[in-house]
């Protein structure tokens, strides 16, 4: 956003609770990488520029990414300003700092999805003598005790969670609901390069018949493994882990599954055919079957036939429950009345209902890649259009303040 201010000339500064890229830095665990090849990270004047195009970013190398990147932009960030209220005024917004105030007349939202883990009630009544951690806790296996390890979620956090620790020696149990299956490679390409050139990525929000569902689609059960393997049920099992259905409920130390693991599973294997399916048309369209390898299909997930429907959690297996069970934003600090009664700002596309106001980082906020690196800038290009056509409605006062806010 702040590289597409710049560009339309409005005066800008983007406030930063910590450093650059500090959720990558304090809230992610070791050996993650990102899960989109080093080619997608595509940012408005920059790019990948390494000799792995195909490879993924380990932490350590986002972080430099990003820091590069807002040097060569020249980006006015404010490092270690953290901001305590967001209200608004007669002449546009008031930002308060704990290193005091700014006045702006229109204010960015880029403080992402993923600020609180949403952790499910049920999480109460998990005996006292287990280990709870979210994903923002876990850092790697080593801090686990040498026992049983519950999984709870298995999008690509509780995947990825699931197989490094099950590797490390420690059994594991993955509670498995609604999930989304693809592979990472298919007919010679990574299935990121398949969903971009089909355009599935730059599918917009207002050509999406159930918006809300959209946006709240699991993430892919993928891994940005140097090997290039996927990671998926099969992949889980293969190596030991246990599938269980859902967990719904734990009563008197015991953890009590769903029954539907079989059905979930079935429908994820539904739904990776059917982007299968997609691609396999466009490579023929465009004729490129030629230039790729031939269309294949993957082994239905595995599912034993009578999956365990309960778990007693007082017997010691278990001595630790990681819940990859999704994250929710984080707007306690916005004393704006546009946050409905879930928690999540009201918007049309990151255009929030309050005049100056924007959205930006969110999944699914005006493309499907919004949540993606690669999505940010697209959307950033949309969204600063409108702020300047919104700037330039205002009436003209004389008073010294920013033109616009990035958080």
């Amino acid at each position: 956003m702040a590289w597409w201010l710049a560009k339309r000339s409005i005066d800008h500064v983007v406030l930063e609770r910590g450093e650059v890229a500090n959720s990558w830095r304090t809230e992610r665990w070791d050996s993650l990488r990102l899960l989109t090849p080093n080619w997608q990270s595509r940012l408005p004047g920059y790019g990948y520029l390494g000799t792995d195009p195909d490879g993924f970013r380990t932490m350590p190398e986002t972080i430099d990414f990003l820091e590069r990147y807002a040097k060569v932009i020249a980006a006015p960030v404010r490092s270690h300003t953290n901001v305590t209220s967001v209200r608004s005024n007669a002449s546009g917004y008031e930002i308060v700092t704990h290193d005091g105030s700014w006045q702006c007349e229109a204010v960015v939202i880029a403080t992402g999805a993923c600020n609180i883990p949403q952790v499910p009630a049920l999480a109460q009544a998990v005996p006292a003598a287990i280990t709870t951690l979210t994903p923002m806790q876990y850092r790697n296996p080593g801090q686990l005790e040498q026992s049983g390890v519950l999984v709870v979620g298995a999008s690509a956090t509780g995947a990825q969670i699931a197989d490094e620790i099950h590797r490390s020696g420690r059994p594991v149990t993955l509670a498995v609901g609604e999930h989304v299956r693809v592979p990472r490679i298919y007919r010679g390409k990574d299935i990121q390069w398949w969903m971009d050139a089909i355009g599935l990525l730059d599918e917009r929000y207002d050509e999406v018949d159930d918006l809300v569902r959209a946006r709240n689609v699991p993430s892919l059960q993928l891994a940005g493994f140097s090997d290039r393997r996927t990671i998926d049920l099969n992949s889980l099992t293969a190596i030991g882990v246990k599938l269980v259905g859902r967990l719904a409920g734990i009563v008197d130390g015991r953890a009590q599954f769903s029954g539907s693991l079989r059905n979930m599973c079935a429908l994820a294997d539904l739904k990776m055919n059917r982007l299968l399916d997609a691609i396999d048309e466009w490579a023929g369209e465009h004729a490129i079957d030629g230039d790729v390898e031939p269309p294949h299909r993957f082994e239905p997930t595995t599912v034993e036939a009578s999956p365990p429907l309960g778990l007693d959690l007082t017997r010691g297996q278990i001595k630790t429950i990681i819940w990859a069970t999704g994250f929710r934003p984080d707007y306690s600090w916005l004393d704006v009345p546009v946050v409905d009664r879930k928690g999540f700002i009201r918007h049309d596309g990151g255009i929030v209902e309050t005049p100056g106001m924007y959205l930006l980082g969110m999944p699914f906020l005006r493309r499907r890649k919004s949540s993606l690196i690669d999505g940010a800038g697209d959307d950033a290009r949309d969204l600063s259009a409108h702020l300047l056509s919104y700037l330039s409605e205002q009436t003209v006062a004389s008073r010294p303040v920013r033109r616009a806010l990035s958080r």
